[in-house]
């Protein structure tokens, strides 16, 4: 007798959902940065995201508790939106959304990495194989894509790709900040608080880059999406999974994301999909669910 196939779990939706939303965010800073440029279309971002988790954070009765936190919380906003925001408007112009997402998979790699320096966080056997292989994999990825001669545009991918490594750095680094200095304060205190705070740290700079000529409407409906969808939505859907289904399963919808934004770009784009990108992309994701602690021995 065959037995019942077991239903997914209940958090599951919401998985799938949150990678797709952050699938196609990288679909949206491409269309946005074209029109309004890099600082503009970063400060967009989080603006309107700022706007959609103010009322959330005021009616669940957190307000005063960033009042109380609000420096170090500001600080988190420019390491984990302000400055990767920006690096990925500019990367996106010169390589594909595909590359990007795949680099972006990266970020548990890096937090890895950051907390065993800093917060001298050694992690073990496998999670160290884990880090080589996936450090092996950029590298991989990026001498086939990386090229810092200019080509006919006068543009080199390599800092593209140097961008979005950045970008995921600064999420690495605003981890163990988090961790090290904000432990025990509410994840939306720190949502809200860190969009905010990279609001603060890029009105400027983007009213002084801000287009002579103004966006068509794609943009304008892209930089929507990416505020209210990919930011404000996500950053709701992503609580909630850290509460149904734990931190551990949260962290590894990374993985997942590649696979949205390839197919995105390759239908809506008419990006090329190579093998080479996908097997450094396996590379990657392989290394980086070791060093997370995804697989392997658990105790």
């Amino acid at each position: 007798m065959k037995r019942p196939l077991a239903s997914p779990p209940a958090w599951a939706k919401d998985f799938f959902l949150l990678a797709a939303i952050w699938g196609s965010s990288f679909l949206f800073t491409r269309m946005a940065a074209l029109d309004f440029g890099i600082l503009p279309t970063a400060a967009g971002r989080v603006t309107i995201a700022s706007l959609c988790l103010l009322p959330l954070l005021h009616w669940r009765g957190l307000t005063p508790q960033l009042r109380q936190h609000w420096r170090l919380v500001f600080t988190v906003g420019l390491l984990n939106s302000g400055i990767p925001f920006a690096c990925y408007a500019y990367a996106l112009l010169y390589i594909t959304t595909g590359l990007s997402s795949i680099l972006n998979a990266t970020v548990p790699l890096f937090g890895a990495l950051v907390a065993w320096v800093w917060l001298k966080d050694r992690p073990n056997g496998s999670r160290m194989a884990g880090l080589a292989i996936g450090f092996v994999g950029v590298a991989m990825l990026a001498s086939g894509k990386a090229s810092f001669k200019p080509d006919a545009s006068g543009t080199a991918s390599g800092w593209a790709v140097i961008a979005c490594l950045t970008a995921t750095l600064c999420y690495g680094i605003a981890a163990s900040f988090t961790r090290k200095h904000l432990a025990g304060l509410s994840p939306l205190v720190t949502a809200t608080g860190s969009q905010l705070g990279a609001t603060v740290g890029l009105s400027i700079p983007a009213l002084m880059t801000w287009p002579a000529t103004t966006p068509g409407p794609q943009a304008w409906l892209a930089l929507l999406a990416l505020g209210v969808v990919c930011t404000g939505v996500a950053y709701i859907l992503y609580f909630r999974l850290i509460e149904t289904a734990g931190p551990a399963k949260a962290l590894s919808v990374t993985f997942l994301v590649p696979v949205f934004a390839i197919v995105y770009g390759a239908i809506l784009l008419n990006e090329a999909v190579t093998t080479w990108m996908l097997l450094c992309g396996v590379v990657i994701l392989v290394g980086t669910a070791l060093s997370a602690g995804l697989w392997g021995k658990r105790h």
